[in-house]
């Protein structure tokens, strides 16, 4: 049998390691299981992340989190988590590395960008080089007056191609399937706008020299940046196994304090309904922890 744990964190993006900071300096037992798929690993340089004013790597920064989390013993483990269950208030999980017991479960799954018509290296190398993106929220302001397309599909992707007109005004909404499906209201505000709308299918994206290049109906359009809205899924299955509830958009529901409606469980991050942010995912992963830690406490005070 395996040695109880206080909490094990599912996760090592910055919600996770951000909360193992937190619970190794609260003398917790702890166990971090990371599958290494972390969004932010995707990052090139963030540029809105406070305290970096030249920009950090996705890359770097979790190198960072993870040294900083090591120095308090929370070594992040490379693995998976299969299945979780729960029995007379402990949670056990089925991982690749062998079960794990504990008290209390913190879940930093996130989310996984749902990705355009594309080889998987040549995916990757134009994220690198800023030709794909996918978080005008994070990196809009280094699309400044470029020309910008929004891959998308419906309402969704006029949202975004909206949101991206206040940093160019060159921008094209190119729908994947061939149909926007546009209300009214947004075909309205997109001409008002001044953006142009090409009705796909988009049937390939590659990269040519300096740009993406996007096929569409037999013509090709080339672009300086392009940002997929496609959609995300939620990793939230092990929250499922032990019956906790979902938002509509298969986000966890969570309390105030992180606390989902399931005893024990707690998240942090982007598979909580959210801006999607690091900085958020940390502060989720801070108020987190600490609840954690307060809960336990309760059950069974924590002393040196």
């Amino acid at each position: 049998m395996p040695d109880l744990l206080d909490t094990l964190v599912i996760g090592g993006g910055p919600a996770g390691l951000t909360a193992a900071i937190y619970l190794a300096r609260y003398y917790l037992k702890i166990r971090v299981i990371d599958a290494g798929a972390s969004r932010a690993g995707w990052i090139p340089l963030s540029h809105n992340h406070a305290g970096y004013p030249d920009g950090i790597s996705g890359h770097q920064l979790i190198a960072n989190m993870r040294a900083q989390a090591a120095r308090y013993g929370a070594i992040a483990e490379h693995g998976t988590v299969e299945r979780l269950t729960l029995a007379d208030g402990v949670y056990r999980a089925e991982t690749s590395l062998g079960p794990v017991i504990a008290r209390t479960v913190l879940l930093a799954t996130g989310t996984l960008n749902r990705a355009p018509p594309m080889p998987h290296e040549e995916h990757n190398a134009a994220v690198t080089r800023g030709l794909l993106r996918y978080c005008p929220v994070c990196d809009g302001y280094e699309a400044t007056d470029k020309a910008i397309a929004v891959l998308g599909r419906g309402e969704h992707g006029a949202h975004e191609a909206l949101f991206l007109r206040s940093y160019s005004a060159n921008v094209t909404l190119i729908d994947i399937d061939g149909d926007p499906g546009l209300g009214r209201e947004s075909a309205r505000a997109l001409a008002d706008a001044g953006i142009a709308v090409v009705n796909g299918p988009a049937t390939r994206l590659r990269i040519e020299g300096d740009r993406i290049a996007v096929d569409v109906g037999g013509a090709c359009h080339r672009f300086d940046t392009l940002y997929p809205a496609l959609g995300s899924d939620v990793r939230s299955q092990l929250a499922v196994d032990v019956s906790a509830r979902l938002e509509e958009d298969g986000c966890l529901a969570v309390d105030e304090h992180c606390r989902t409606g399931v005893a024990g469980l707690y998240a942090a991050g982007d598979v909580v309904e959210g801006l999607d942010q690091i900085s958020t995912a940390m502060g989720q992963a801070g108020m987190a922890a600490t609840t954690i830690r307060n809960d336990l406490d309760r059950e069974r005070p924590i002393r040196r």
